[in-house]
This record gives structure tokens, sequence and C-alpha cells, in this order.
């Protein structure tokens, strides 16, 4: 099965910068329609970062905005997350979502997740 694969994690001081992306370990052949990215926080759950649809219209939650930018690469199926003033409560687990549809049968959407790579902000 297809998986997206995200890379770019690591450990940076207060007020510094990431830059993360994702592939697939295959091809996806099939209809993206939205990609995105999520943290998940020790403690806490998933939480949606932001994300990308298929027009390139993009939501930002509201600890991003301004912050990050979502951004697709010229392989559709490739995403990128770049992180600016990163703070500590920025440490997580990122993972990398992506959801589309079967254009031939067997019909139906699809969603698939990365394994994540850890971001850690700390002085």
């Amino acid at each position: 099965q297809v998986q997206p694969v995200e890379s770019g994690g690591g450990s940076v001081q207060p007020g510094g910068s990431l830059k993360l992306s994702c592939g697939t370990s295959e091809k996806i052949t099939s209809q993206i329609l939205v990609m995105a990215w999520y943290r998940q926080a020790p403690g806490r759950l998933r939480e949606l970062v932001a994300n990308i649809n298929s027009r390139g219209d993009k939501h930002y939650s509201g600890f991003a905005e301004g912050r990050f930018t979502i951004s697709r690469g010229s392989a559709e199926d490739t995403l990128f997350l770049q992180m600016t003033r990163l703070n500590p409560e920025d440490t997580a687990v990122y993972y990398c979502n992506i959801r589309g549809v079967h254009t031939q049968p067997p019909y139906g959407t699809w969603d698939l997740w990365g394994q994540g790579t850890q971001v850690t902000v700390s002085a």
C-alpha cells in the first residue's frame, strides 16, 4: 500500500525554522483531494496544522497562521511545510495525510497517513 513518508524534522532553538517534506513510497495514481499536515504533542490529541486541496486552496489552524506555509511540489504527491518562528509549543510529531478518491473500480475514498517526523523546539 502507498504510504506517505515524512522528512525534515529535528531539533531547533526557539525562533528557528524547519522545512518538512512529504513524499510517497509509490506514485499515487488515483485522484488526490486534500493533502495536510497534522501534529500530535505528548498527551494531546492529533490536530490539524494546515491543508491544501486540489485547487491549491490553503487552510491554516490559528497557531500556524502567519508562521507556517504549506505547499505542494511539482510532483503532485509531494507536500511541504515551511515552519518559522518556532516555539516550544510547536514540539510534536508531525504527520503527513493524503486523502483522495479512486477513479477506477472499486470506487471510494482513501486516506493515507505517514509515520511522522519529530520536531523539537528547545533552548
